[in-house]
């Protein structure tokens, strides 16, 4: 994935976010390059947050609405 686009998706996002890490992690780095990558990794991170949160308040609201347990059900048949 080219940096500084929008991820496609969670996992997209996840493995550019542990590229990053790694990289910054090696510490071989420029300082340039390494303010760059903490860059994009903060933003890879706020993404991926972004994400988890609406897939929680999602999940909530099926257990609140008790339309998981009813998907669920149903799969398992």
């Amino acid at each position: 994935m080219s940096k500084n686009t929008h991820p496609k998706n969670f996992d997209d996002a996840l493995s550019e976010l542990e590229s990053v890490v790694a990289q910054i992690e090696a510490g071989q780095l420029p300082l340039e390059q390494a303010l760059a990558s903490f860059k994009r990794g903060s933003e890879l991170l706020q993404y991926c947050q972004k994400t988890l949160a609406t897939a929680e308040q999602k999940i909530q609201i099926l257990n609140e609405t008790n339309d998981l347990k009813n998907y669920v059900e149903t799969d398992e048949s």
